[in-house]
């Protein structure tokens, strides 16, 4: 099968993105590190400065930080604590501000023994987004960003500026939620690869170049529909993958899923297609309040009570129409676990749907045990 992408970034897509970060470096746009989805890059892109997330999938640097923070911790933490550490994470040192969020306590507690290497600021996010008071501390919090990167850099950011960059947003959404269509058809002709390398080109992209790039991946994609190429058959059992962030390392699970026979036909974590669903409302007048309105729906575990990320699965379900879902869990995450409970039941009991709750960390220690599980998850369906 055809690469979607040809150019010398194919065979390793996050050269792509250090490439771009290190050229808007030199050009002298600041770089702001980002670690949660919480964070509104059009603030950010608004004063003419990149955003970029910071590393944190990779179980190489969990040893050195495991010298300070408990074995016990989640990985994603212990490795972003770790590429700091070791100086190891190229988007840090090119960073000249970092962007953190109390979505996690241990985040919380890491962000206290960085903050004193670069200027760091914590954004409080309210957790209860639908009590009275939650979106007026959000929206100062975002003001409070605004106020943070302008006193850090000496610059202003006019509101025209935002709301451009709000536009720009909306419009890169539309344009990737056309482009996961292509997930949902039967059987699909996207694999999960194709769409986490698609989605780091989104990041550093802007809508004009997206749009070019993705008018010639969908030609690609058509061509395959012509051929009759997919991803699988139309009887390998579609997953779609719910829970944690995943990549680097954790992406062990995708390929495991692959290995079985099946399809990873969406991916409702943050660092898939969640981020996607949203849409800030344009032309208000106000797009510092704008952005806080739509932020503040994005449903991670940590908030409560988390309808919308039901009402959200509800809509995944719908569309790309899985055979089952799979939740990932990785270790040490409160919020998401316990909320796998509930997941479970609504997949169960709503879309009779089967389910499979898979726990684990950055290692390949529990890859044939996660191969079995999967293996007889497929057989029953």
């Amino acid at each position: 099968m055809e690469p979607l992408i040809h150019d010398r970034y194919a065979n390793n897509p996050n050269d792509r993105v250090l490439d771009f970060i290190v050229g808007k470096r030199n050009a002298g746009a600041p770089v702001i590190g980002m670690y949660c989805g919480y964070a509104p890059v059009e603030l950010v892109r608004a004063m003419g400065a990149v955003p970029v997330f910071l590393c944190a999938f990779s179980r190489k640097t969990i040893p050195a930080a495991e010298t300070v923070l408990p074995s016990n911790l989640c990985p994603l933490i212990k490795s972003s604590f770790g590429f700091i550490k070791t100086d190891s994470c190229p988007f840090y040192a090119l960073s000249e501000a970092i962007i953190g969020e109390t979505t996690c306590d241990g985040k919380k507690k890491m962000f206290e023994l960085i903050r004193h290497i670069k200027p760091t600021h914590i954004m409080d996010l309210p957790q209860l987004p639908d009590e009275t008071g939650a979106l007026v501390t959000w929206t100062a919090m975002v003001h409070k960003l605004k106020a943070f990167l302008e006193a850090t850099f000496g610059t202003k950011i006019a509101d025209d500026r935002i709301e451009s960059e709000i536009k720009e947003t909306n419009e890169k959404n539309r344009l990737m939620n056309d482009f996961f269509a292509y997930a949902a058809h039967i059987p699909p002709l996207l694999s999960w690869s194709e769409i986490y390398d698609v989605i780091g080109i989104e990041f550093v992209s802007g809508s004009d170049e997206l749009r070019r790039l993705l008018e010639g991946i969908t030609a690609g994609l058509d061509g395959r529909l012509g051929k009759g190429e997919f991803i699988g058959s139309a009887r390998s059992p579609r997953v779609l993958v719910s829970g944690c962030p995943v990549g680097g390392d954790a992406t062990k699970v995708f390929r495991v899923i692959e290995e079985a026979g099946g399809a990873v036909v969406a991916m409702e974590a943050c660092s898939g297609m969640k981020g996607y669903s949203i849409e800030i409302e344009e032309d208000t007048g106000d797009p510092v309040s704008a952005l806080a309105r739509a932020y503040l729906k994005i449903p991670c575990s940590c908030m409560t009570p988390n309808q919308r990320r039901f009402d959200a699965l509800d809509k995944m379900i719908k569309r790309f129409r899985p055979d089952a879902v799979i939740d990932v869990i990785l270790q040490a995450c409160h919020s998401y676990n316990i909320e796998s409970y509930r997941i479970e039941q609504h997949v169960r009991d709503k879309h009779n749907l089967p389910f499979l709750k898979i726990e684990t960390d950055f290692t390949d220690s529990d890859r044939a045990m996660i191969r079995t599980r999967v293996g007889a998850l497929f057989e029953n369906i």
